[in-house]
Parts: C-alpha cells; sequence; structure tokens
C-alpha cells in the first residue's frame, strides 16, 4: 500500500491546503481574506521563482502542509543556496505520526538533491514538530526598547515620510553595507524586499478595521532614503518588522522612532519590541530587556562544505520579516 506523498499545493488541493491550515495560521485575517492574502503574494515579482507551497496528503486527505522558499545567503564569505520552510501545519486529528516532520523531511531531502546548502525553519516553541534531526537553532533575541523623547514632546528635526516602490534599491544597499559585519545574513534584494513588506501589508489591510496597522516610513536625504523602519503596530505594541540606516549608529532610524511616536498625542507611550542586529542600537534608544524569541529559526547544514554552523548571538543579522 503507498504511503503519503508530497505533492505541489495547486487548484483544488490548494483549497484544501487553506482550508486545513486557516485555523491555525489566521492570523486574524477572514476565510476569505486569507485566501486573497495567498492569492495576492503569488502574484508578486519575487513569489513565481521563489515560494511554492506543498502538501503532504493520502489520498485525498491533507496530513500536513508548509511553503517551501528557495533563498540566498552568506556563511562567512561563502554563498549559500538556502531552502526556507514556513507555516508548516499538520492536523492532529489525522493520527500520531508526526506528518509536519515527515512533510519536512521530504523537503528537505528534495532541496539537498537541487543542490541547496542549508535548510531553515521558521516555526515557535508550540508549532516546531518534533524530532527533527541534525537542526541547529540559530539565535533570535526579543528586545524591548525605551525611546529618548524631548520633554516638549516635539517631534526631531527630521523628515519622515511613507515609503515607497522607488526607495527599495535603497533599502538593498543599506542592508548590504550592514551585512558585512556579520557571519551569517540572507540575500535580499529589491523583489524579496518588498514581499517582505507586501506580507506585512496585507495583513494590516485585510484585518478587521483598526486592529493591525503598519507602517513603512522613510527618513530621506535630499530624495534619497537615508533610513527606514517597518512597524507593524497591534493593540499598542510596536513591532519592528526590519529597520536600516545608512549611518552605521543608526541614528536617523532612532529619529524616525521619535517622530513616529511625537504624532500620537497620548500619554501612554507605544511599547516597542523587536529583534535588533547585535551592535545595532540607535542613540536614542536604550534596550529594557531581552529574552528568547517565542519565533525559532532552525537551520540544517545540506553539503559537506558546511558541516556545522555554531553560530553566536554576534554572528546572525536576521530580521522579523526574514522570517517568511
Amino acid at each position: 500500500m503507498q504511503g503519503p506523498t508530497v505533492r505541489r499545493a495547486e487548484g483544488a488541493l490548494l483549497e484544501r491546503v487553506l482550508d486545513a491550515t486557516y485555523p491555525v495560521l489566521q492570523q486574524g485575517l477572514s476565510r476569505r481574506a486569507f485566501t486573497t492574502a495567498d492569492s495576492a503574494l503569488r502574484k508578486t515579482a519575487w513569489a513565481p521563482g521563489h515560494r511554492r507551497r506543498y502538501a503532504l496528503v493520502e489520498g485525498t486527505t491533507v496530513l500536513a502542509s508548509a511553503l517551501q522558499y528557495d533563498l540566498s545567503g552568506m556563511l562567512g564569505r561563502q554563498a549559500l543556496r538556502i531552502c526556507g520552510i514556513g507555516d508548516v501545519c499538520s492536523d492532529p486529528a489525522q493520527g500520531s505520526v508526526d506528518h509536519a516532520r515527515v512533510l519536512i523531511e521530504r523537503l528537505v531531502d528534495q532541496a539537498r538533491s537541487d543542490g541547496a546548502d542549508l535548510a531553515l525553519v521558521f516555526t515557535s516553541a508550540e508549532a516546531m514538530p518534533s524530532a527533527l534531526d541534525g537542526f541547529e537553532v540559530i539565535p533570535t533575541r526579543d528586545v524591548e526598547l525605551k525611546v529618548a523623547e524631548s520633554s516638549r514632546h516635539g517631534a526631531p528635526m527630521t523628515l519622515v515620510r511613507g515609503g515607497e516602490d522607488r526607495d527599495l534599491a535603497a533599502i538593498v544597499a543599506m542592508g548590504q553595507a550592514r551585512a558585512v559585519r556579520y557571519r551569517f545574513h540572507l540575500e535580499r534584494d529589491v523583489d524579496l524586499v518588498k514581499y517582505a513588506i507586501t506580507r506585512k501589508r496585507l495583513l494590516a489591510g485585510l484585518g478587521t478595521s483598526g486592529s493591525r496597522q503598519l507602517q513603512f516610513v522613510i527618513a530621506e536625504e535630499g530624495i534619497t532614503a537615508a533610513a527606514y523602519a517597518v512597524i507593524s503596530i497591534v493593540d499598542g505594541t510596536w513591532t519592528i518588522e526590519e529597520c536600516g540606516d545608512r549611518d552605521a549608529s543608526g541614528a536617523r532610524v532612532g529619529a524616525i522612532l521619535q517622530a513616529l511616536i511625537a504624532r500620537e498625542p497620548v500619554e501612554r507611550r507605544p511599547v516597542i519590541r523587536g529583534w535588533l542586529p547585535p551592535s545595532f542600537v540607535p542613540p536614542q534608544v536604550t534596550i529594557v530587556s531581552t529574552e528568547p524569541s517565542a519565533e525559532i529559526l532552525l537551520a540544517r547544514p545540506l553539503t559537506v562544505t558546511v558541516d556545522r554552523l555554531a553560530l553566536s548571538d554576534d554572528d546572525v543579522l536576521y530580521w522579523r520579516s526574514d522570517s517568511l
């Protein structure tokens, strides 16, 4: 008797997969909005060559599903082909077998055959499949920030505007300049950055009115983006999805945060959290607390040239928006 098989989730199978994953992955979206968001992401410039959804099926039953991404990165001076795996979901009603683990292992085996150097799994402590062999945890830490404010609660003399597509090339250049200091990071081009921001925009735009906002803002010099921040806002908590600054100190990012806070004429200041790269703390910012992130990034070398990562906190440049 033939066991479960892995199939590309398209057409009618895709609809069954979305039905199965919606209760777990909906993030405040209605079922219709969940489908709309998935459809919109598949139509982005980056997705067709880099994003595929797979399902582990037995007959017509969906046992597990996941998104698989083709990514590029660097480990020291070595360029990497990376198989990213996210949105992993299985149905516990289908038996005691860890179907999510089986699907991940099948996708990893295929990636190795296709020449990938590294597998990344984006998950959480609650959703992490059991007994994943050969994976290491890449350190990610949540920090809570306090931003210095003027006693007059005024905004700094920094021009802040909404981000646009014309800013993406400058954002990529900022990221490349900062990334060279870190042993491990993703290689991000314009299409990938736009895809990551679009994901967050869709969550804000398709969710219940007022429940979630997204701020994509730029500080510029002349007409060129010199710093930026992408911030999700839910229930008074600001989460920095990513940010960047041509200034190594990050002073413009600090000024952006000050300007955004000054726009809100209320006494209660927002809680601001995020993942910040080691040594990147704008001078206007103080780290109030640090703790291991509930979101977990797992990595498994797939070639003899990458036999072990052994990454410390100081080795990694990774943004929340990189966890696709």
